[in-house]
């Protein structure tokens, strides 16, 4: 019983990170209808970001973590007006060619400034607490509490706040949300801002139980894309639902299988799933 709890513990651990990337990931396709291939390049900005500032500028965790969602927040506005906004007439596999190039050169950046080398970021949260039998690391507990509140924050100011009821409206109708007075340059600008400070925090929380290094955005943003195909393309909750199943799959299936294919499962789950529900668990479309 035990060992299923502490399993449970690391699927909801996996899932929170996958669920905050593939939110960004979503509220951009819902803004977008281009799948942002630049996100994972996001996340990994946000861990050198956060490294940089605790390791060089002696910063504390959460100073790290709020400058890292800053930086990356404003590279992502950058990266809508320079590249995004003038194709935002043509067809869709300009934006996605564009979004691989910012990809590619976020990469290359990172590689040439910092080098291949892999860096592991220290957190104050490197204890551990014993509760009813099992080991429970402080920082995975913080990576649950964290990452879903944000979400209960987020799933607030879309549905509370008539800033994100704009941003809903966009998703569903840019033209119409054009006609009734909503501005589409300032909604993208603010939808491309959160994905980009949720991929920062996303990857801050993670990284002292992970490394930081170039290439450290790859994998997470192909599983953030498996999870919105699977939630549903457009869909919160079911990036919400589609990063906890991930979580949970790669969990127990590491710990009952092999973690040597815990990568795969999120794969065979795309598969499976679709092959019974094409269109993903939940309706398209931010919601």
């Amino acid at each position: 019983m035990e060992l299923i709890l502490q399993q449970i513990l690391n699927g909801l651990t996996l899932g929170g990170v996958y669920s905050l990337v593939a939110l960004g990931l979503t509220l951009v396709f819902g803004i977008l209808h281009v799948p942002n291939f630049a996100h994972g390049a996001f996340y990994m900005a946000g861990a050198y970001v956060s490294f940089l500032l605790m390791n060089s500028a002696g910063a504390n965790y959460w100073v790290a973590m709020a400058g890292s969602a800053a930086a990356i927040g404003l590279l992502a506005i950058l990266a809508e007006r320079i590249v995004f906004h003038p194709l935002r007439h043509s067809p869709g596999l300009h934006q996605m060619i564009a979004a691989i190039g910012i990809l590619l050169f976020l990469e290359s950046g990172a590689q040439a400034l910092w080098g291949a080398d892999f860096n592991r970021m220290q957190s104050p949260y490197a204890g551990i607490v014993e509760f009813a039998g099992l080991t429970l690391p402080s920082q995975r507990l913080l990576i649950i509490v964290a990452a879903f509140g944000l979400m209960v924050l987020l799933h607030l100011f879309l549905k509370k706040t008539l800033t994100g009821a704009t941003i809903i409206a966009m998703a569903q109708n840019r033209d119409g949300a054009a006609l009734v007075g909503i501005d589409p340059s300032r909604v993208a600008m603010l939808t491309f801002a959160i994905s980009g400070v949720l991929a920062a925090v996303a990857a801050t929380l993670y990284a002292p139980i992970n490394l930081v290094y170039p290439a450290m955005g790859n994998l997470v943003i192909t599983k953030a894309f498996v999870i919105i195909i699977v939630g549903g393309m457009g869909s919160v909750p079911g990036a919400i639902i589609g990063g906890l199943i991930i979580g949970f799959a790669e969990a127990f299936g590491g710990f009952y299988i092999s973690t040597d294919y815990k990568d795969i499962f999120a794969f065979v789950l795309l598969v499976a799933i679709l092959s019974v529900r094409p269109q993903g668990l939940f309706t398209k479309g931010i919601r």
